[in-house]
């Protein structure tokens, strides 16, 4: 049987979201991204004018992975809204194994270098943020019609402070040196929802 064969530009790809997780964007080269995806340069710039829109590719690459995991997760399965929106955050909790690189957001690690000095890169990455932050306020309003419908709380707004606690706790993570940081800030960020979807 023969094996799978992968295209240089998708090594390149899934190369971008580890070496910038691990490195920065700012830390990272060109020659570092083809070096870990096994490529050459000339593959590099066949595929990309540069590393700033690699960057943006990337982001839109990393949501397709991402978006497929969270699709196919098991908690999607649960049918009570608050538990799945309790599910959702104990998967992400779930997440946090390996190294720093191997769970934090490329979403967030880019963001925070590149918001005032790369707006394209910045622009991809709310995006992106949105994006998923949508798929959790969808869960979030049903949780909310059901749970607490009086409460003044917007789903899409509670959904991106989900969004924003989490890699809140990436940074603290990256802080300590020390995953269970993140796992102890997504469990009071589970706590908090719990109390504002009183079961």
């Amino acid at each position: 049987m023969r094996e799978k064969t992968v295209n240089p530009k998708v090594k390149l790809l899934d190369a971008a979201l580890q070496v910038i997780r691990a490195q920065g964007y700012a830390g990272t080269s060109v020659d570092d991204i083809c070096r870990a995806a096994g490529v050459t340069k000339g593959s590099f710039f066949h595929h990309f004018k540069g590393k700033d829109e690699l960057a943006i590719a990337a982001v839109g690459h990393w949501t397709d992975v991402t978006g497929a995991l969270f699709a196919n997760a098991p908690f999607r399965s649960i049918a009570d809204p608050r538990e799945r929106v309790l599910a959702y955050v104990d998967f992400r909790a779930a997440l946090i194994r390996g190294e720093l690189p191997d769970f934090t957001c490329l979403l967030g690690t880019m963001v925070q270098e590149t918001y005032a000095t790369h707006p394209a890169i910045r622009d991809a990455c709310e995006g992106a943020i949105l994006f998923h932050a949508r798929t959790v306020a969808a869960d979030l309003e049903e949780a909310k019609r059901q749970y607490a419908p009086q409460a003044g709380w917007e789903p899409l707004d509670l959904a991106l402070f989900i969004q924003a606690g989490i890699q809140g706790a990436f940074i603290l993570a990256k802080a300590a040196d020390d995953a269970a940081a993140a796992t102890r800030a997504i469990a009071h960020l589970r706590n908090y929802l719990s109390s504002l979807l009183p079961g």
